[in-house]
Parts: C-alpha cells; sequence; structure tokens
C-alpha cells in the first residue's frame, strides 16, 4: 500500500472511529456511571473499531491514533444536547 492509499485509510477509519463513538457517547452520558451499561457503551464500539482497522489492514502501531478518535468521540457525543 503506497504513502496516499495508507493515509486516507486511516483517515478513513479516524472519521469512522470518531462518528461511531458519538451516539455511544451520547447514550454513555445520559446512563449512571459505572453502571454495567455505561460499560457497555463505552466499549461495545471496540469490536467494530478492531474488525474495520484489520479488514483494511492497518498495523497496530495506529491503535494509539484510533483509540483516541473513540475518546474524542465519547466526549463530543456526551457533550450534545439533542
Amino acid at each position: 500500500m503506497d504513502f496516499q492509499n495508507k493515509f486516507y485509510s486511516i483517515l478513513l477509519l479516524f472519521v469512522f472511529t470518531l462518528l461511531i463513538n458519538l451516539p455511544f457517547g451520547f447514550a454513555r452520558a445520559k446512563a449512571k456511571r459505572y453502571s454495567f451499561r455505561w460499560f457497555l457503551y463505552i466499549h461495545v464500539p471496540i469490536p467494530v473499531i478492531f474488525i474495520m482497522r484489520t479488514l483494511s489492514h492497518i498495523e497496530m502501531k495506529y491503535i494509539p491514533v484510533f483509540a483516541m478518535a473513540a475518546v474524542m468521540g465519547q466526549i463530543i457525543g456526551g457533550k450534545l444536547e439533542i
């Protein structure tokens, strides 16, 4: 995979990770802290992100980038008021 394709794959997965965590962050903010639902809202998107990263052949060294996107999505989603 050349640099440009790899860059766009990483960028696309970053945006996907951020967007998939928005609704979970919104739901997490409404759940009681440290409850089972709160725990699920944080951890349910992780397998989906793992599968997408694996299928797109992105190396493990980029996991911190996607973890940052997930945290950002959770925080932004938690601050949304709909």
